[in-house]
């Protein structure tokens, strides 16, 4: 089992922050994404494997839970696990903390499916990152 790592850290703008003051739930989304593909990059399933054989990552669930706000100039950094490895997809999660304090702001669950990008169906992770991704399965309960 391994901890969470690391996977993105940023600072929140002003205008990622909507009428009431804090970040808005877009910005979340896309911090995890950014997450996401730092994290597939560690096991292999790197833009250029992707382009090279016609192969894509899509999410099919996504549930995230808003703990505490984050305001303009907060720091953020976002730790990510794989949770289950599976013949045709990946579940993992992201969770956002504030650097400075140590607050937790979300944590997101996230199932995402292998696919062909021509035939444009799911299909099996190679050997290579499948055993890669078992690798990194995080001893971590999301709460959500």
């Amino acid at each position: 089992m391994s901890d969470l790592q690391t996977t993105y850290r940023g600072t929140v703008y002003p205008w990622h922050c909507d009428h009431m003051g804090h970040m808005n739930v877009m910005w979340y989304v896309g911090k995890f994404d950014e997450a996401t593909w730092q994290m597939f990059s560690s096991i292999g399933l790197t833009p250029g494997y992707m382009r090279d054989n016609a192969r894509g990552m899509v999410a099919v669930e996504q549930k995230i839970a808003y703990r505490r706000e984050v305001h303009a100039g907060d720091v953020v950094l976002v730790r990510s696990g794989l949770l289950e490895v599976r013949n045709k997809s990946i579940r993992f999660c992201h969770q956002m903390e504030n650097a400075v304090t140590g607050d937790i702001s979300a944590v997101t669950v996230i199932t995402g499916i292998h696919i062909d990008t021509v035939a444009r169906r799911a299909v099996a992770l190679p050997a290579e990152q499948s055993d890669a991704a078992r690798k990194m399965i995080a001893d971590f309960d999301p709460g959500i």
